[in-house]
């Protein structure tokens, strides 16, 4: 029996993403895109001392679409660590794909500039990969967009969800052609795939969802000509499969690193594959993400609600954490608040980056958003105003964040 071929997952890297960072100063980079580059560091290492046979990422390689030189020079610099040791597939995701359909994807240079070891995932179709343990088929499948999927039977007008559900029954049948092409071979097969596949839950990347999801039936990928099916595009990792017979593991790998405070408990890694074909194994590894930590302190009736707020601080490990706290308060507590002494515990407790610091002030007699507006900020006046559509309270917490993230970048 041949050795099985070792084989790397991962997937939305979205190098360039921002929040919650600061300058580096040796780099002159943001401290949040060091953090997924040093994510993907930790990756390549492990590869590599685990002599990888077969890389595969899919999909969404930046965070934009027209990614700056400098993100695709320090993407370049870890594929190429990769692909000295191994031959690399780089899958489009919809993050690497054009505004205008004739123009190039952002991972399209690898293929122009005949990149040894790397094979792009553009089209619906199996690649045959030779590795140093052995021969292995990828079937590559891009994130659905209507112009590699359209045929006779996709209408070109309609409704948006005609033309959806059109789109989504052309996939299916794409996805089954992949799985009879390859079903005669004795060797490992490999489905990679850039979309959302029924069951799955979703993380952050639906607040970075860039157009329409088509969705893909989990009976589809789910297919036993397949040994392995790497996914991409949710960045919560999970097996769909997980615990049941006679069908491969269909995995999201999850990104690599936290993006947001939607993401607080989310393990962040890569899988590794022990590829067979018949008897594949595999194994989730976690990677040293950045903590996000969220702390809610309730200081309704304190005497000293500042001392409340730094003994809870110190409950907690904010060392090199991004850093949320949310205080629920009474007017009369509310006054109390020393917010200057409570920013300059958190940053003695070590915290990488404060990303708020929220006063819920509890007016019982006055929710209703027509009282005294003219004195509420807009972050202010969009709390009160979901409160009175009674938008559950996590959900407004969601929304509020988001909310002044875009007010600051518009001061």
């Amino acid at each position: 029996m041949t050795e099985p071929i070792r084989m790397l997952h991962f997937a939305d890297t979205h190098i360039g993403m921002e929040n919650y960072g600061r300058t580096d100063p040796d780099t002159g980079l943001s401290s949040r895109v060091m953090d997924f580059l040093h994510r993907m560091d930790e990756m390549v290492e492990y590869a590599l001392a685990n002599d990888v046979d077969l890389v595969v990422f899919a999909g969404d390689a930046f965070k934009s679409r027209n990614p700056s030189p400098t993100f695709q020079r320090e993407f370049a610099y870890r594929i190429q660590d990769l692909t000295a040791h191994a031959p690399v597939v780089l899958l489009v995701g919809n993050h690497d794909l054009p505004m205008i359909e004739k123009r190039a994807s952002s991972i399209e240079i690898y293929q122009t500039l005949n990149v040894p070891n790397t094979v792009l995932g553009r089209d619906y179709e199996v690649h045959k990969i030779a590795t140093k343990r052995g021969e292995v088929l990828v079937a590559t499948a891009p994130y659905p967009v209507r112009s590699l999927l359209r045929d006779a039977d996709t209408p070109h007008i309609g409704t948006i969800a005609e033309i959806d559900q059109a789109l989504a029954h052309q996939l299916d049948r794409t996805l089954r052609k992949l799985a009879d092409e390859v079903s005669g071979s004795d060797l490992p097969r490999v489905l990679t795939g850039h979309f959302s596949v029924t069951g799955a839950q979703l993380g952050s990347e639906r607040s970075i969802m860039l157009g329409r999801d088509v969705m893909v039936m989990l009976s589809t990928v789910a297919d036993p000509a397949w040994d392995y099916v790497a996914l991409g595009h949710i960045h919560r990792h999970q097996c769909l499969t997980q615990g049941r017979e006679g069908v491969p593991p269909v995995v999201y790998s999850g990104s690599l690193e936290r993006i947001d405070f939607g993401e607080e408990t989310d393990d962040k890694g890569f899988c590794w594959v022990e590829l067979s074909r018949g008897a594949t194994t595999w194994q989730f590894i976690r990677t040293n993400c950045r903590p996000f930590i969220t702390m809610r302190v309730d200081v309704r009736g304190a005497g000293d609600p500042t001392q409340v707020v730094l003994e809870a601080i110190e409950r907690h490990n904010c060392i090199d954490a991004v850093v949320r706290m949310i205080i629920t308060a009474d007017p009369e507590s509310d006054l109390l608040l020393d917010e200057r002494a409570i920013q300059f515990a958190l940053r003695d407790a070590g915290a990488n980056h404060v990303a708020a610091l929220t006063r819920n002030v509890e007016r019982p007699a006055r929710l209703r958003l027509g009282s005294t507006p003219e004195g509420l900020t807009p972050v202010e006046l969009l709390e009160r105003y979901l409160q009175t559509k009674e938008v559950p309270a996590d959900r407004i917490e969601v929304l509020v964040e988001h909310a002044r993230e875009i007010f600051e970048q518009d001061d």
